[in-house]
């Protein structure tokens, strides 16, 4: 699998990820399990929804 997630995206992904992790335990919600989605594709450097619709933010070598 080819990387789709560039730098800024990851960083954006993992913080915001974060926040809505903390908000599903604070809420008491399933609401962090998009929270985890979104954390696993910024560390993964893949994201599903991305390779579906052909779209990457990773900068062309």
């Amino acid at each position: 699998m080819q990387c789709n997630v560039g730098r800024e995206d990851k960083i954006v992904r993992f913080v915001v990820g974060v926040v809505v992790i903390g908000a599903g335990f604070y809420y008491g919600s399933y609401l962090g399990v998009i929270g985890v989605v979104l954390v696993l594709t910024a560390l993964f450097g893949l994201c599903p929804a991305y390779s579906i619709l052909g779209i990457s933010t990773c900068k062309k070598d």
